[in-house]
């Protein structure tokens, strides 16, 4: 098998807009297992958000990547293999830019996340993600982190889609070469700690499985999936990809035409055609 380690992002890329994963995605990825390659999702999402979810893959083992790259966690026992994180210092800063001007913040710990705010916006992102948040509004979430000596593990702000970029370039020049901002959807804008990124999650588990990273395939469909994509030797992005993905992997399906098991497809063939 050309790829027999394959990365995917979950949202936008296996989750469709009505927020469910098709069959033909499902029995690709089935099949793509049965053939001896190891598959494992790759999500900025929390590590509680995601673990329920895998089952409708028929992932019960193996491996999962949460909080773009900082956790990785056995599925099967929830046990973490990796644990990253910002140090407090690290996270107040980072807390405290994303506050600014009254932006509606969240900060994660590896098994929690508070919320600045209390909305419509919130009750979405609860239901899109299946987890309730803490809300603080006695005080700033970047002293809440202070007064409760918060690990946290990635923060983010929910902004409008016309912000995301702005917002975007100005924390990455106001927090410098020890962090990476980025944006896992249109309307969120994320900040981690520098080198906890997809790329990073790529590097984990080609050593973990002894798979050489040129053997590796990923695909995604938002910024923060292109470190990942650079990252691997198949570079894949579904047809609703941002520009900045489609420019540099092989364009399949989109999200809502089964993109995955398209990809899975295209490492398969290639690999028959290769042999013959």
């Amino acid at each position: 098998m050309k790829y027999p380690l394959f990365l995917s992002d979950f949202d936008g890329t296996l989750v469709r807009r009505d927020g469910t994963i098709s069959e033909k995605n499902i029995r690709a990825i089935a099949a793509y297992r049965a053939a001896g390659g190891v598959f494992a999702v790759c999500t900025g999402r929390a590590l509680s958000s995601i673990l329920p979810r895998l089952a409708e893959l028929g992932l019960k083992e193996g491996l999962v990547v949460a909080y773009q790259g900082a956790t990785v966690a056995d599925i099967a026992t929830g046990a973490l293999l990796k644990n990253e994180g910002f140090s407090r210092e690290g996270a107040v800063r980072a807390a405290r830019l994303l506050e600014e001007d009254g932006r509606h913040v969240h900060i994660y710990t590896v098994d929690a996340f508070y919320s600045n705010r209390e909305d419509e916006a919130l009750r979405l992102y609860e239901k899109i993600c299946g987890i309730r948040a803490n809300v603080v509004k006695e005080m700033p979430l970047s002293e809440l982190i202070i007064k409760k000596d918060l690990r946290v593990v990635k923060a983010l702000a929910m902004v409008e889609k016309a912000e995301r970029a702005p917002l975007t370039a100005y924390l990455s020049a106001r927090l410098g070469e020890e962090y990476f901002v980025t944006a896992s959807a249109d309307f969120l804008v994320e900040v981690m700690p520098a080198g906890q990124n997809k790329a990073s999650a790529v590097d984990f588990l080609s050593a973990y499985y002894h798979i050489p990273r040129e053997r590796c395939a990923a695909i995604g469909d938002q910024l923060n999936d292109l470190p990942m994509l650079r990252r691997a030797g198949g570079k894949f992005a579904v047809a609703n990809a941002e520009e900045a993905l489609r420019r540099e992997a092989r364009v399949v399906a989109s999200v809502e035409e089964d993109g995955v098991a398209e990809a899975l497809g295209c490492a398969m063939q290639e690999e028959a055609q290769q042999e013959e």
